[in-house]
């Protein structure tokens, strides 16, 4: 199998599981609607997300639509069970979650157990990709039944296609070099901030073929809006890299680019990316995204962050006619 034709722009899921505030159903079900009329139809969710809400929110969404207009992957790695009586729920930061726990499992029953809930979650019948989810503190599980267990789904037929998602490009990297990944999802490390996938996992995917899906394009919110206190990597950001996000917009600015446009560019400047997947919370958000994403770019601003050392000179940059450079 193969990874699915993917739009550019995706909608990534999580804030609709009330990631850090509550959202309504109808909010999520008008985000959702959004992504569409945005051509944003490339929806990435999780078990983990709220402990299904997002991807119960996700289904009652997407019912009714063509099952051929959108492109949906969701993860495991992580089982979902209702929770016994006294113990109480970790939302993991999601709020008013249901009921229930996460569990770690990566035999064959369990990797074939996890899909099949997000599938009736879901209420499709088959997803287009499944990533196995931030497993890097279990890769000899990963390893011995995990990758085997989503390998025989993809061959018979369940999946298109099966990968990793996480936010350590270098374990991304040993995975892809090791294993037959078709696809994996990299956050945060391939930014206007991060270069680190570029030393490591990007060039491991060109080498095998593997196509990459990035997340975390604004480091948690700092390329975003880059003010004091703003978060990177979920945390408040350092004095140097808020600075440095600062004067990454001043020199935006000067082209009439806003930050986030720059940002949401930027990862397709490596000829390995094929998608991109943004938060959104509601409508409007994700119809920002979709702006800033078709939001015209000149050559000259990519080159201009380079002469004042606000990326690396070997870094490759996208261009304005869509290429993608090396």
């Amino acid at each position: 199998m193969s990874v699915p034709p993917l739009p550019r722009l995706g909608l990534g899921c999580a804030p609709l599981a009330n990631l850090y505030r509550a959202v309504t159903d109808e909010e999520a079900e008008a985000t959702v609607a959004a992504a569409f009329d945005t051509g944003a139809t490339y929806f990435d969710t999780a078990p983990h997300y709220g402990l299904g809400l997002s991807e119960e929110r996700l289904g009652r969404a997407l019912a009714g639509r063509d099952r051929a207009s959108y492109t949906l992957s969701t993860k495991v790695g992580r089982r979902l069970r209702d929770l016994a009586p006294g113990e109480a729920v970790d939302g993991q930061g999601f709020t008013d979650t249901p009921a229930r726990a996460r569990e770690w499992d990566f035999t064959a029953d369990g990797i074939r157990a996890t899909l099949e809930g997000s599938l009736e979650r879901l209420g499709v019948d088959a997803v287009d990709i499944v990533y196995l989810h931030d497993v890097e503190d279990h890769l000899p599980e990963v390893y011995d039944s995990g990758f085997p267990a989503l390998a025989a789904l993809r061959d018979e037929g369940m999946v298109k296609a099966i990968g990793f998602g996480m936010n350590l490009s270098d374990v991304l990297a040993r995975l892809v070099t090791d294993l037959d990944v078709d696809v994996v999802l990299c956050a945060g490390r391939w930014t206007l901030l991060e270069r680190t996938a570029l030393d490591d996992l990007l060039p491991a995917c060109r080498r095998r073929g593997t196509q990459v899906v990035v997340g975390g394009v604004y480091n948690s919110g700092l390329l975003a809006d880059p003010r004091p206190g703003a978060p990177y990597n979920y945390a408040a950001a350092p004095a140097d890299l808020l600075r440095r996000a600062q004067d990454m917009a001043a020199v935006c600015a000067e082209f009439g680019v806003p930050l986030r446009a720059a940002a949401l560019r930027y990862p397709f400047a490596h000829p390995s990316v094929i998608s991109a997947v943004v938060g959104a919370a509601g409508p409007a958000e994700a119809r920002d995204n979709a702006e800033m994403f078709a939001h015209p770019i000149p050559d000259d601003m990519w080159t201009a962050l380079v002469e004042r050392k606000l990326l690396d000179e070997d870094v490759p940059l996208p261009t304005a006619a869509g290429n993608t450079g090396e």
